[in-house]
């Protein structure tokens, strides 16, 4: 991208909101659309696929300069690696898939012989979906990807804390969608309670668990049904039998990409007691072959002041709760909110740190004594978005799984899984409700309709009242005789 072109995107502001008679106009034009073709067929949403596509191409260098300039520095590879990447499987994967997936699935008939049942997959109508801004790209279409599949119209809110990135995508799906199919909202807090109060027939919120809490109390109004897909604290275990040097990599590459600022970064590990300072050590190490300097623009801002000094906050405190601190850097480059790979061993259970989920590059290292007490320990808090299991051990990695519950795992690895266009993507309990992704996402942005055809003689002429000894055979045989002796 060009210096002129960058300064053009330093000069758009999230204050150029869309006004709330523009978002209902944007809604209605989507609704009429609907109304008049609800049910687009395959050759219509593969097109609706390749212009998204297209779009991704022709833009690429863009939105990595621009998802750049928003963080004050983030690596271009790891927006090509983690956003650019996984989208373009995921439109491959949808197109491929597509006819399967919209075909009826014929389902067994009861005691209605004869007839045939099926269900039928219909779009929704007007999907809105509210991206977020630490994977601005990726957690912002993933979902347009999924709802587009399932033959739905798309709002989409684009983040307020990418401002450069969210008016490019506004102007790149404005080239390639008219606006009653998919269009982006731009603006902040106001605009975005708007929004999650439009009579819409599904809504779509990537963010915290707090701000979920709130798109799901404005959704209500309407009842308008909600995926959230949010976050919380998740854990690594590493067990016994799994190398330190290893397990330092494994967490260090999932824990450091985009500056530790990911829904499913590792947020805490848990390891046997006697490896916890072999750990720390061996994490900073890794972090320094990865990222020899954190001035450098692969390392990633924190994206804002605001983060930059809660992060802060988090450290002091652990530090005065006497935590001990090991760190890749102790002079972090100024002006550009970069906090070095930091490790906490042992903090306080009661810190900030333990409590909430971090969004940054900061890893605590908390020992156990036997397996049972890190399973304990995990099950003792809320549900994760997701679990890592480090272990080359079946028992323990079955025990693991079988005694844990999360919104998904990878096995001896970090944040792989979120990479699956075939599994489903989501959290449970407070981490989130619903998942997407594939076959998932086609039917969570779709309504399962079943159908029942007579064929024949329709039984319930026959059922029907006044009720006599047919109808006592057919409870007897179907039901149970004291029913039918009660008749």
């Amino acid at each position: 991208m060009s210096t002129t072109q960058r300064l053009d995107l330093a000069s758009v502001s999230s204050d150029a909101g869309t006004s709330p008679a523009e978002l209902r106009r944007l809604y209605e034009a989507q609704r009429r659309a609907f109304d008049s073709s609800p049910v687009p067929d395959a050759a219509a949403r593969r097109d609706a696929l390749d212009r998204l596509a297209e779009a991704l191409s022709r833009n690429s260098q863009e939105v990595a300069a621009a998802i750049s300039l928003d963080f004050g520095t983030r690596s271009r590879h790891e927006t090509y690696l983690l956003e650019l990447v996984p989208l373009r499987n995921a439109i491959r994967h949808n197109k491929r898939h597509l006819e399967g997936w919209m075909r009826r699935e014929h389902r067994r008939v009861t005691w209605t012989w004869p007839g045939k049942a099926w269900v039928e997959y219909q779009p929704l109508g007007v999907v809105g979906i509210i991206g977020a801004w630490n994977y601005p790209l990726v957690l912002s279409l993933w979902p347009v990807v999924d709802a587009l599949a399932a033959g739905n119209r798309v709002l989409l809110k684009a983040p307020e804390l990418t401002p450069n990135f969210s008016a490019l995508l506004k102007r790149m799906l404005g080239e390639a969608f008219a606006e009653d199919q998919v269009a982006v909202v731009l603006g902040g807090v106001d605009v975005a309670e708007q929004f999650c109060k439009l009579p819409l027939d599904h809504l779509f919120f990537t963010g915290s668990t707090a701000v979920g809490r709130l798109v799901m109390a404005a959704a209500a109004e309407h009842l308008v049904p909600v995926t959230l897909e949010l976050g919380g604290k998740s854990p690594v275990i590493v067990c016994p039998d799994y190398k330190v040097a290893t397990a330092a990599r494994d967490i260090a590459i999932g824990k450091l990409h985009s500056g530790g600022q990911a829904c499913i970064a590792p947020d805490y590990a848990l390891v046997p007691a006697a490896k916890v300072r072999d750990l720390a050590v061996a994490v900073i190490a890794e972090s320094r072959k990865l990222y020899p300097s954190i001035a450098d623009e692969s390392y990633t801002s924190i994206v804002d002041d605001r983060h930059y000094a809660r992060l802060q906050r988090a450290l002091n405190e652990a530090r005065d709760g006497g935590a001990e601190i090991l760190s890749h850097s102790d002079e972090p480059p100024g002006g550009v909110r970069k906090i070095g790979p930091t490790v906490v061993l042992d903090p306080p259970s009661d810190c900030a740190l333990m409590r909430e989920e971090i969004f940054g590059p900061i890893l605590p290292i908390i020992g156990y004594q036997r397996l049972e007490d890190a399973i304990s320990y995990v099950n003792a808090r809320e549900r994760p978005l997701a679990l890592y299991c480090l272990t080359h051990d079946r028992a323990s990695r079955d025990t693991v799984l079988s005694r844990t519950i999360s919104g998904g795992v990878t096995v001896n690895g970090t944040i792989m899984h979120k990479g699956q266009v075939d599994l489903p993507f989501g959290g449970v309990g407070k981490s989130g409700i619903g998942s997407y992704h594939g076959i998932a996402g086609f039917r969570r942005f779709s309504h399962a309709r079943g159908v029942f055809e007579v064929h024949g003689l329709n039984q319930l002429h026959l059922l029907a009242a006044p009720y006599g000894r047919l109808a006592r055979l057919v409870i007897r045989v179907l039901g149970s005789r004291r029913a039918a002796d009660s008749c």
